[in-house]
């Protein structure tokens, strides 16, 4: 837990979050570009999600869908009707989450660790799954590589929680380098990791 505990996860994240907004910044541009020029509304979505320790904060996305104030689906796949053509594109290939690097940077995310939740979900979630909260959330996960939203809750958490308890440099490193195999050739291949 030393990695975790003393600030070298943060550093890290740092790091690569102010490098990860230089490089990814024409996808960003683009992806703006993209939902500016597609649809009307704002180009950015911020929601209130559960951080670190339970605390709420704003993640930043690009806007993948219509403006629904209605919508009260927690979960969306990119066969949603609501999912703008562009926003299938920004979703598949991840561009939509690329702003995160933000909340990286501010200290609100992490690269790794469990996904930002709802407020509601956080209501809904068995006190064993809370454990996840203990670290910061991440822009990816281990349920993110393995399964993501074709997993259960109970089983997202429960890689949350195994993230919590094995938290270390080299599997923050395997969790990245499977993400862009994940974004190079689609969720559906990968599932389980340890």
């Amino acid at each position: 837990m030393m990695y975790r505990d003393a600030g070298l996860k943060r550093a890290f994240d740092l790091l690569i979050g102010v490098a990860g907004l230089v490089v990814f910044g024409v996808f960003i541009i683009a992806g703006y570009l993209a939902v500016l020029l597609t649809s009307k509304g704002p180009v950015f979505f911020l929601q209130t999600r559960v951080g670190r320790n339970g605390q709420p904060f704003q993640i930043y996305k690009l806007r993948t869908m219509r403006i629904n104030p209605a919508r009260t689906v927690n979960q969306t796949t990119n066969t949603d009707p609501e999912v703008l053509p562009v926003g299938r594109i920004l979703r598949r290939l991840k561009i939509d989450e690329m702003p995160q690097m933000l909340n990286v940077i501010s200290g609100d995310m992490s690269l790794v660790g469990p996904r930002p939740c709802l407020e509601q979900t956080l209501a809904e979630m068995p006190e064993w799954a809370r454990e996840r909260f203990q670290v910061r959330p991440g822009v990816t996960g281990l349920a993110q590589v393995n399964g993501n939203i074709a997993l259960t809750w109970e089983e997202r958490w429960r890689h949350d929680v195994h993230y919590v308890r094995a938290c270390s440099f080299s599997l923050d490193l395997l969790v990245i380098m499977k993400t862009v195999l994940v974004v190079m050739t689609g969720e559906e291949r990968f599932r389980r990791i340890r």
